[in-house]
């Protein structure tokens, strides 16, 4: 069946056609596929009968500049198409945020700008707060009753951490490309259990969804 001097039936060519079709890496033209068979086949009629079969299918066959190619039916292309979600890389600046907040947590914002040693854009925080790595832990109990932040249990499942217990040393941070900073003196990793009492220890106030932000005065109304 592989000489080409061969003359098959019109149901042969047919298949003919419909395999090279399906192996091609790319559209045929009607001469090119006249080129794989046998002389005086009738490629027409066979891309006639194929496109007649194929019609209605979940496979179709299809003409685009003069070539020829098997595609999926327009209809059913939605079964084709994966959603995802990319993964959202941490620029170097949310990655230094993030660990400080780890290692000193609970942390306020003047407090991560100290360790920094440069402001932070109000942006970092919101997408380390959005991506769920951080969380709002409470108040301390210092005039302005600044927000502190912590760590969440996203973050420790995101970096394979079980607890609090497993952050790595600072320099294995560096290490790892995680912490680039000239950190001041005095910075040190964090007893874990510490971190897990923080909330007592810093004397913090919960955060109240509708608390007012400056503390008021009330005068009762006279009766």
């Amino acid at each position: 069946m592989s000489d080409l001097a061969f003359q098959p039936d019109e149901a042969e060519i047919e298949r003919r056609v419909e395999a090279l079709l399906f192996a091609a890496a790319g559209p045929l033209t009607a001469a090119e596929i006249a080129a794989r068979l046998p002389e005086n086949c009738n490629v027409a009629r066979a891309i006639a009968g194929l496109r007649a079969r194929y019609e209605g299918r979940g496979v179709e066959l299809e003409c685009v500049a003069d070539r020829w190619r098997f595609r999926t039916a327009p209809d059913l292309a939605f079964m084709m198409t994966q959603e995802r979600e990319e993964p959202r890389r941490l620029s170097k600046a949310a990655l230094e945020t993030l660990a400080i907040i780890a290692y000193h947590q609970p942390v306020t914002r003047a407090e991560i700008e100290s360790v920094r040693g440069v402001s932070i854009s109000k942006g970092t925080l919101d997408l380390l707060l959005e991506m769920g790595f951080v969380r709002l832990r409470g108040r301390r109990r210092t005039p302005g009753r600044p927000v502190t932040y912590a760590t969440t249990d996203r973050f420790l499942e995101h970096f394979g951490l079980a607890t609090l217990h497993d952050l790595p040393g600072v320099q294995e941070m560096k290490a790892a490309g995680l912490l680039d900073l000239s950190l001041p003196v005095g910075f040190e990793t964090p007893d874990p259990s510490r971190a897990l009492e923080a909330d007592d220890e810093d004397g913090g106030l919960p955060i109240e969804e509708d608390a007012p932000e400056f503390a008021q005065d009330f005068v009762a109304e006279d009766r």
